[in-house]
């Protein structure tokens, strides 16, 4: 059963909290948001910041940590106005910090390259932003559109892209809570970073998403300073829910990492 989540918190297990597995580890969301009794929820895979649990017809989405409240009405927003526009999961309900979502099925890009499949999937996730990039302005309702920026995902990668297994259409783009109007690189750069510390192996494949994509790719210099960015914005994050904690210590040595990659 597949589900979604940023990649904040994958390196830890636990108690939730920031840096030790939130969404790792779910508990239980009432069932009053959808009418379901919620003995019959169950955890998503695949969920790192927000707690995500779903009986096979709905998904209940509690968020959780900085923002909370904002994260929400900013993703009730998003996909109210992308339906009919992009392949999103509909909105069924919600609360102040939750939402109620329609199941979508699919199966999350990261289990289709770990099961061999990156061209595709990787194909599949260029075209599907090079749409995300042309949406029109309106659909982002707090911010006013700016000359030169695109609708930015905030967290885009195969992780967060459901997908047919058998044709590789995406069924589903999920997790649209850190949106913004921005610069493309900032998503381009960020499934590259995604890609290059979750699947190492398939590297070599992300030129079949840059392909995909099809607009003018940025330069590496600017790829990696996108990287290197958006890992001190998460490491921040991190510093606001849990002052000096692991998931601040975790975002240090990602970013490290990170300036030492070469193209």
């Amino acid at each position: 059963m597949p589900g979604w989540g940023i990649e904040l918190f994958r390196s830890f297990g636990g108690t939730g909290r920031c840096g030790q597995g939130v969404g790792a580890v779910y508990g239980w969301v009432v069932g009053e948001l959808s009418g379901v009794d919620d003995q019959w929820m169950r955890p998503l895979k695949h969920g790192y910041t927000n707690r995500t649990v779903s009986d096979g017809a709905v998904v209940e989405k509690t968020y959780v940590g900085p923002g909370a409240q904002l994260r929400c009405r900013r993703e009730r927003a998003l996909l109210t106005r992308l339906q009919g526009r992009l392949p999103v999961p509909p909105v069924q309900g919600t609360t102040g910090t939750a939402l109620t979502l329609g199941f979508v099925a699919g199966v999350p890009g990261q289990e289709l390259l770990a099961a061999g499949q990156p061209e595709a999937v990787l194909g599949s996730c260029g075209e599907l932003l090079r749409s995300i990039h042309r949406s029109v302005p309106s659909v982002l309702p707090e911010e006013a559109p700016r000359a030169g920026k695109v609708l930015v995902h905030g967290d885009f990668g195969p992780n967060n892209v459901l997908l047919d297994p058998g044709t590789f259409e995406v069924t589903a783009v999920v997790d649209w809570e850190f949106a913004h109007f921005g610069d493309p690189v900032e998503d381009l750069a960020w499934c590259e970073w995604i890609v290059r510390t979750h699947h190492p192996g398939h590297r070599r494949a992300l030129g079949h998403f840059f392909r995909a994509y099809g607009d003018q790719v940025p330069p590496w210099p600017a790829r990696r300073a996108a990287m290197l960015a958006r890992c001190e914005e998460l490491r921040r994050f991190c510093d606001r829910w849990e002052p000096d904690g692991p998931g601040v210590r975790l975002w240090q040595g990602r970013a490290a990492a990170t300036a030492n990659w070469q193209e």
